[in-house]
């Protein structure tokens, strides 16, 4: 088997910025050209259950036209204020679910899609969940899903026309393996 160098070679050269918005930034490094959050923000991905049921989210996403995509809850860390990933894990399942959590478990840090992308998250579970009020972000339709229909009810988002997040694959692993 042949031994790969430790590194590529393109990584030596400086990254150049092509263009920055308020969130994201697209760079070029020798032939690359990807995509980086800007200002060191990263993003919290969010596994909620509560009796029994996993709380999913839908809602509109601009990059894919427009349509809706079922994901689990999520959010930037480091956009509007100085809280930490436990903290804006809480915040951000409040805000999107009505939902909220006693404790936040940080279970790894994880690359969307590393070809493309620089972006990363941390995948915490929340324990302790339970209602804490109605969501107070705009165009998001929570699901509360029985942990052994996840598959399923997947499958009948997607044959409605609805997008699917690639993070669910983490619930959807033991029926596809």
């Amino acid at each position: 088997m042949a031994v790969r160098p430790a590194q590529d070679d393109r990584i030596q050269e400086p990254p150049e910025v092509q263009w920055a918005g308020k969130y994201i930034r697209i760079v070029k490094r020798g032939g690359w050209e990807y995509v980086e959050r800007c200002s060191g923000m990263s993003a919290v991905v969010i596994l909620a259950e509560t009796d029994g049921k996993i709380i999913l989210i839908e809602q509109s996403r601009v990059p894919l036209g427009g349509r809706t995509c079922l994901e689990l809850p999520a959010g930037l860390v480091g956009d509007e204020d100085d809280k930490g990933v436990e903290e804006t894990a809480v915040k951000e399942l409040e805000e999107e679910t009505g939902y909220t959590a006693e404790r936040i478990e940080r279970l790894g840090f994880f690359y969307s899609s590393p070809g493309m992308v620089a972006e990363g998250f941390d995948l915490v579970r929340a324990h302790g969940v339970r209602p804490c009020g109605t969501p107070t972000e705009f165009g998001i339709e929570t699901h509360l899903v029985e942990r052994d229909k996840v598959a399923e009810f997947v499958e009948q988002r997607r044959a409605a026309g609805v997008a699917i997040d690639v993070k669910l694959l983490l619930l959807l692993a033991s029926s596809i393996l």
